[in-house]
């Protein structure tokens, strides 16, 4: 039986080949009225094919479409019948690899059912669209070679469908990686993991700075005596944990007011902006001594009067206690960590609050178990004042920032470039001359000769200083390019290579900012065009622009060869003719388009639309950059 349906199977193949020679000879021959395929001079190709890639839930997606000719099919890959199904192979390589078997078609396949052969036909007409998730495992470029394979028909004649596909990955396609399967970190996690675990340290340092502070260090040695009269080691395990709880709690809360979707609609708007400039001043005013922040007496006391439950329910309310009496030297510090968690991830609030309770915690418990340790903390003294100095000017830095943001987003005009590093250069200037003593301040009226520590810190702060001064006249400062305003803000120039740098970084005046008129420019050009999704609040946007960018091979190419169209997600000026704001028709653009939501992102594409290289994300390697040009413009 199995041989018969095997001859049955061979015979109907055979038939049909038979029958597919018949017609091509019908049709090409003369006055028949067909379509002559014997005499045409090249084979037919009824379907074109485009490559992109596209980002889908954080994972990068090889993206394969196909354009038939109107009236014509080709099968498709799950197709069982007697035509060929479409074959798509992916050349093995070792820096990527396929997370599926078939790729996912869309739109579905149409179903015909062939009465001569029995059996039921699956075909696209039209446009198709082929998409393979790709595990990436290398952090440098590559590219991913694909062969189709099929068969596609009209009117009951048919052709090969044959095509050799090559698609480049490089740049910052590599941040979508995920890990390989011997649980090496692909680069996507490294950049968000150490992202999130660099905030988690600089978290971690705020909580041991808060424990530096007043209100806090003499209460170490306090509590660790009561422990270990009372409850001993486990009491003061408790303790430890309850005050991380507390935290955490606050970041859990955080989490739901600055989560991402949320970050992404008011890292830019003025009003919170304004508002956190508003804040870390009044913390550093706080800082400096003109005044105490505190909360209601009544919570304080409340909280006090339940340490005196026994057992753990006491324990926890002496924690809540700290937590509360130290409000007013730790939510300046404390505070800056859940300003500093607006710009991102659900996560990063709670990672944030984690950080800091843990190294808040850490002391009152480590001590617990080692009492010994007491005798080797340095005493309370004039270094606390010094530290509360310091973190004030830290926070005044910061602080113009978020002004900057708003600055930029909205066009104020307020703060260019080389006022923002005059302040900058002020405030250190300040932190140095009161470790000197020339300066004094409410919480630190220090009259005494500066001993080694404070003249430490005041070279430091005079270092800091000096390496400001040059970005006055524009020096690109590349340590710091990212948090400063972007260099076309910069009025006041001194020295032939900040001049350069300035003129490579012209093409920002005068690139195209609608994604429309770049398209129709490039019709008129025939240039491709160089599209930038970038932000006014964007700091590694404004790394590449100084790092990258700027350099005098990469910017001579992109003034000659491309039309240059920087879309800003956070442009709160401009409007579309519909009335649409121009940042949030940006940012729609980039997420219907192209599926990213991420800045800086740049693509290149042909007159007609199409991505012809891309996404090319964070990238400070100008040999890198001219690479990716050239692979596409050439």
């Amino acid at each position: 039986m199995p041989h018969n349906k095997n001859m049955r199977k061979y015979l109907t193949a055979i038939t049909f080949m038979l029958i597919s020679l018949a017609t091509m000879s019908q049709l090409s021959l003369p006055g028949t009225g067909g379509i002559g395929l014997l005499e045409q001079s090249e084979p037919q190709n009824p379907v074109t094919w485009s490559t992109s890639f596209g980002v889908e839930n954080e994972t990068p997606t090889l993206v394969l479409t196909a354009n038939i000719e109107d009236g014509w099919h080709f099968y498709s890959q799950n197709h069982k019948g007697t035509a060929l199904p479409l074959v798509i192979n992916l050349q093995p390589s070792e820096c990527y690899k396929p997370l599926k078997e078939k790729f996912t078609e869309t739109p579905a396949p149409e179903e015909h059912y062939d009465e001569f052969f029995k059996e039921t036909e699956l075909y696209h007409s039209g446009t198709v669209t082929y998409k393979m998730p790709i595990k990436v495992l290398c952090d440098s470029a590559f590219q991913i070679s694909a062969t189709i394979d099929g068969q596609a028909c009209i009117d009951g004649k048919c052709v090969p469908v044959s095509e050799e596909l090559i698609v480049q990955c490089q740049g910052e396609i590599f941040r979508y990686a995920q890990n390989d399967d011997d649980g090496n970190a692909s680069p996507h996690h490294r950049i968000t993991d150490s992202s999130l675990l660099s905030f988690f340290f600089l978290a971690l340092l705020g909580g041991l700075l808060g424990i530096l502070t007043p209100c806090v260090f003499p209460m170490i040695p306090m509590t660790v005596s009561y422990f270990m009269k009372h409850g001993g080691r486990k009491q003061a395990l408790f303790y430890g944990f309850s005050i991380v709880f507390i935290y955490v709690v606050v970041g859990i809360v955080l989490s739901a007011i600055f989560g991402q979707g949320f970050a992404n609609d008011i890292s830019t708007h003025w009003l919170p902006n304004v508002l956190f400039t508003l804040i870390f001043i009044v913390f550093a005013i706080s800082l400096l001594g003109y005044f105490e922040i505190t909360l209601p007496s009544s919570w304080v006391n409340g909280s006090a009067k339940n340490e005196e439950r026994a057992g753990y329910i006491g324990t926890f309310f002496m924690a809540l206690t700290l937590v509360l009496v130290s409000f007013s030297c730790t939510l300046p510090i404390a505070g800056a960590v859940a300003l500093g968690a607006a710009d991102g991830s659900w996560l990063k609030p709670i990672v944030g609050m984690l950080g800091f309770s843990l190294a808040f915690a850490l002391p009152f418990t480590l001590f617990a178990f080692f009492p010994q340790w007491l005798d080797k903390l340095p005493k309370s003294g004039g270094w606390m004042g010094a530290l509360k100095v310091t973190l004030a000017i830290v926070e005044l830095a910061f602080a113009l920032k978020f002004l900057s943001v708003a600055d930029q987003a909205y066009d104020w005009g307020i703060l260019n470039r080389e006022l923002f590093i005059i302040i900058w250069v002020a405030l250190f200037l300040v932190l140095g001359l009161y470790f000197i003593g020339v300066i004094h301040f409410p919480v630190d009226d220090y009259k005494g000769k500066p001993g080694k520590g404070r003249i430490t810190m005041a070279v430091l702060s005079f270092a800091i200083v000096v390496y400001l001064i040059p970005g006055i006249w524009g020096s690109p400062l590349n340590a710091i390019s990212g948090w400063l305003p972007p260099m076309k803000t910069q009025t006041l120039f001194l020295g032939s290579s900040n001049t350069d740098m300035h003129k490579n970084l012209e093409w920002q005046n005068t690139a195209v900012m609608d994604y429309d008129v770049a398209l129709d420019s490039a019709k008129v050009t025939g240039k491709p065009v160089l599209l930038m999704f970038t932000g006014h609040g964007c700091v590694n946007c404004r790394k590449m622009e100084q790092l990258c960018l700027a350099d005098d091979s990469v910017a001579a190419r992109l003034q000659r060869d491309f039309i240059i169209c920087t879309l800003y997600v956070d442009d709160k000026v401009s409007k579309t003719p519909s009335g649409e704001m121009l940042g949030d028709k940006n940012k729609r653009l980039q997420k219907e388009l192209f599926h990213q939501n991420a800045q800086p992102c740049h693509y290149v594409l042909s007159p007609d639309g199409t991505i012809l290289s891309g996404p090319m994300f964070y990238e400070t390697e100008p040999s890198s950059y001219i690479n990716f040009l050239t692979l596409l413009a050439e």
